[in-house]
Order: structure tokens, then sequence, then C-alpha cells
């Protein structure tokens, strides 16, 4: 584990969080370790908390911290060295009508409606009950850094994907994507892909993509987007490990 009490945030605490189960590999359970107190995490020491394999959801700031489990490895796109592959080519042909918009990080009904269609078709199981709201919310409007909230339009105005993305110093970090689950040809592709051409326009090296699980469906596409880093063993590296080590 990274030495945080050199790194120039070193008024920061970090507890771990109770075992709860995880999302991704089934039968086991996760915990986090989360960088506290909140208030002192804005732009600059949540871009070197990236940095370390750090995430954001809301205005918590973790990373795994799991019991005899480091599957979770931080990976991040080499932006101006990105070589796209013919299947990601094709979801930029397919979807180049779309218009981004820079919005308001700021509640939306319509903005609501579609998340909650991608969660009900992509993601079953969860439901979406009355609670849903305020978890949205709490989970992608609540921010204390350089957050940008990007719609994605036809011509005619009608919305496809949100996509919402923290501005760090040394590149973009995707924190969440949600589209309309019926529109074919790989929309989250093409966000991804729009991202690393945002990377390159503002000249930053670096898109961080969370975790990539290798036994993981939900996961493991990140593996796609090369040339990319992947974190552990306290250090950022150009392949992914063998095996499941320490990050």
């Amino acid at each position: 584990m990274s030495k945080l009490k050199e790194l120039p945030f070193s008024t920061l605490q970090f507890y771990a969080t109770a075992p709860y189960p995880c999302s991704y590999l089934p039968g086991r359970e996760a915990r986090s370790q989360v960088a506290a107190p909140g208030h002192l995490i804005h732009a600059d020491t949540y871009s070197h908390l990236v940095d370390e394999g750090f995430r954001r959801s809301g205005l918590f700031t973790y990373r795994p911290h799991c019991d005899g489990c480091q599957a979770c490895i931080p990976v991040r796109v080499a932006a101006e060295h990105f070589s796209p592959n013919r299947t990601q080519l094709r979801s930029v042909k397919r979807h180049q009508n779309l218009r981004p918009l820079v919005a308001e990080l700021a509640w939306s009904e319509e903005h609501f409606s579609l998340y909650a269609r991608y969660q009900t078709m992509r993601h079953p199981g969860g439901g979406m009950d009355e609670d849903s709201r305020a978890q949205y919310s709490q989970f992608l409007l609540a921010s204390r850094v350089n957050t940008r909230l990007v719609e994605f339009r036809e011509e005619d105005g009608t919305l496809r994907m949100v996509s919402i993305i923290d501005v760090l110093e040394q590149g973009l970090s995707s924190v969440y994507t949600f589209y309309d689950p019926d529109i074919k040809g790989s929309l989250g592709t093409y966000g991804i892909m729009w991202q690393i051409n945002q990377c390159r326009q503002l000249k930053l090296p670096w898109l961080y993509l969370g975790y990539w699980i290798a036994d993981s469906q939900k996961m493991a596409y990140k593996a796609g987007f090369t040339p990319s880093q992947y974190r552990w063993d306290g250090q950022w590296r150009d392949t992914p490990p063998d095996a499941p080590v320490s990050i």
C-alpha cells in the first residue's frame, strides 16, 4: 500500500468500512478505504488521490480495501497514444451525429428518467424505488471537485447519453455514464472514445476509467482501450498483474 503520509494531503485520515456484498464478484465481500474529512478533498487533493488509486462516489472518496482480495486494479488510458480498434472506430462513426453539451451539475427529470431506464435494462435486479432519486443525487450530483455533466443529444434534441466527468490536474476521470439502452452500437464505447478525445484537446495525458477486474464481465471491457497503465504493487505499470496483487 502507498505511504500516504508522504503525500501533500497528510492531514487526511483514512478508515476502512465494514464488509458489504461485492457488486462484481458473486459470493465475495468487499471493503473500502475512505479518505476523510471530505471537506478537505478539493480538486488538487483529489487529483493526487486518484493517482493513488482512489475513486469518488458523490462526496465519498474511496479505494478497494478488501480482506484477502485485490482483484480491483485501477486503470488509465494514455490518451495521446491511444490506438482505437475497428469496433471502437465503428462506434464513433455510428454515433457521430450526437451533439455534446456541458450542462449544469443539477437535478433534471429528463436525466433521471434516462438513468432509471438504463439501470432497469442494464443492471436488472437492483430495482428503482422511492429512494432512487435521492441516491441518484447523492451518487452523481454531489461533488466538491471540478466536475462536468455532459449531455449527448440527437440533432432533434433527443437525449441519448449523459456522462459525469471529473477534471484532474493530470487527466480526466470517468465517474459514470448512462445512456439509452434501446440504442444499438455501443454508446458506452463511444462515450469513452469521446472522453479520450477530450483529454487530447485539453492536453491532458490520462483518462482514468476506474477499476479493471479481470474476472468481471462488467469491468473486463476496460482492457480494450490501449495503451493503458494499471496500478498494482504501489505503482502504475504498462501491463496488468498476472494474478491479483495488492494495489
